[in-house]
């Protein structure tokens, strides 16, 4: 158990919300997704 890789020693290093990161992840990447939509539409229906 000395050996600093050793998996065991590094569990509660950071705890994380996994559920959270991806949703979080998800909505901006909707976001971003979104907003280049609603650029595009408006650059087309200026035409």
């Amino acid at each position: 158990m000395s050996d600093p890789k050793h998996p065991e020693l590094h569990v509660y290093e950071e705890p994380r919300n996994d559920f959270m990161d991806v949703g979080i992840g998800f909505g901006a990447f909707f976001g971003v997704l979104f907003l280049i939509a609603a650029i595009a539409t408006v650059i087309q229906v200026m035409k």
